[in-house]
């Protein structure tokens, strides 16, 4: 049983969750369109832009300032990949004016800032401010380099790239650097526009208050398009190549950078998806894990080895930082983890410790205000709902033999390694 109370306003579906728990409120805004290459870009690009100012406060300072005035409140945002959508989450939190010598409500006003700065930006002629449209594609380039210059992150997202060809998840949900010189004010509020028509939009609101009051702040202060919500479309979880593809890049690093993406078949609206999170758990999940305990410190080959699960795409990704002489072994033994896994060589010491690690993570989620919020959109996203005691009921019943019915279908998709330019030579 949901604890988040739901209704619509507009094209906006709310959730509030009320509680005195908190001392604050916090807000989250998710707004989600599929992942597209033409428009992945300026996407991504909008949040930024409009992060800089709205049409009641134009200036980027006194935007800011706004924020101070509320008692310090925070504002930020994300955008990120969900299986194959690209979500733009917009937070805000703000303190309970039961706490301050406020006269007016803050989450009014929390409300009515997020409101003008989603559904009433700034706009100059037929687009976005010029200025801040450069600006903030400068901004844009910069984090995307970031990626390239991280060769940790880089590795990790040519490994899914390769792994995804033909597929939109392959695309980073930050877009892509050759589209931002073809972006002007004018294209990008046409795709703002767009965004506003198409996005699903959920709103999340924790703190004492109630959907009946967010509601009516909800249909004061935001100006999104009538209509019924949109939905996300089910993720297709697809097969691999067939035989494994094999990809070596080589760039200028001082260590190898081994990457392999496995396709799972299992994904977050399975019945076996807690099986799913063991499994990965025991893979590389933990310190306790087999890729930790058998390629780093056991063979001393790697100085990082861990598993990652895109649960809603169904792919497990392995990463690991290897010396350039030890690709052989290292994959060997990797893929022996892999085959260990379908074999169930599990010990019940890494059940014990994998369950003890998932219940805690699920159990401490519960005293963040944002980590119920991120929780519960997942069941908006997949359209199963699956309350956290459900969840660590499911993951603590697991058996050996639900971890190998999940292992048997897990694939090895591609193995990417990143080495040296000038040791290749």
């Amino acid at each position: 049983m949901s604890l988040f109370q739901t209704g619509q306003v507009q094209r906006l579906r709310l959730h509030v969750l009320p509680t005195k728990r908190f001392k604050t409120f916090a807000i989250s805004l998710f707004a989600g369109v599929p992942l597209r290459e033409d428009t992945v870009t300026e996407t991504a690009l909008l949040p930024f832009v409009l992060r800089r100012g709205n049409a009641k406060l134009p200036e980027t300072t006194a935007f800011r300032g706004k924020l101070d005035e509320m008692y310090g409140a925070g504002f930020g945002f994300d955008v990120y990949k969900r299986g194959d959508a690209q979500i733009v989450q917009f937070r805000m939190d703000v303190i309970n004016d039961q706490f301050v010598s406020s006269e007016q409500s803050l989450l009014a006003e929390a409300l009515q800032f997020l409101g003008e700065t989603v559904s009433d930006p700034l706009l100059e002629g037929d687009g976005f401010q010029a200025a801040y449209v450069k600006a903030e594609k400068e901004t844009l380039h910069k984090r995307l380099d970031a990626i390239v210059n991280d060769k940790i992150r880089y590795a990790a997202e040519r490994c899914l790239e390769e792994m995804c060809e033909g597929e939109a998840y392959r695309l980073h949900p930050l877009g892509q650097r050759s589209d931002l010189p073809h972006i002007s004010p004018e294209s990008l509020y046409k795709r703002y526009l767009h965004w506003q028509r198409e996005a699903a939009f959920d709103l999340y609101v924790v703190g004492d208050t109630t959907l009946d009051e967010v509601a009516a702040l909800i249909e004061q202060h935001f100006h999104i398009h009538d209509g019924a919500p949109s939905l996300y479309s089910t993720t297709i979880l697809k097969s691999g190549h067939g035989e494994i593809k094999r990809v070596v890049e080589e760039l200028d690093v001082g260590q190898g950078k081994l990457n392999l993406g496995l396709r799972t078949h299992t994904g977050y609206n399975d019945p076996n998806y807690a099986a799913l999170l063991m499994y990965n758990g025991i893979l590389g999940g933990y310190p306790h894990s087999k890729l930790f305990l058998n390629v780093r410190e056991r063979e001393s080959l790697a100085y990082y080895a861990s598993s990652r699960l895109d649960g809603h795409k169904g792919i497990c990704t392995i990463q690991s930082g290897i010396e350039m002489q030890n690709y052989d072994r290292a994959v060997a033994i990797i893929e022996e983890q892999l085959e260990a896994m379908k074999r169930g060589e599990l010990t019940e010491l890494e059940l014990s410790q994998t369950k003890a690690m998932l219940t805690n993570q699920l159990r401490e989620m519960q005293d963040s205000a944002f980590e119920m919020t991120a929780y519960h959109f997942n069941s908006v996203f997949s359209g199963i709902e699956r309350p956290v005691e459900q969840l660590l009921a499911e993951v603590n019943a697991v058996t050996s033999e639900q971890i190998v019915s999940v292992a048997q279908h897990v694939e090895l998709d591609t193995i990417y390694f990143l080495r040296n330019r000038k040791e290749a030579r």
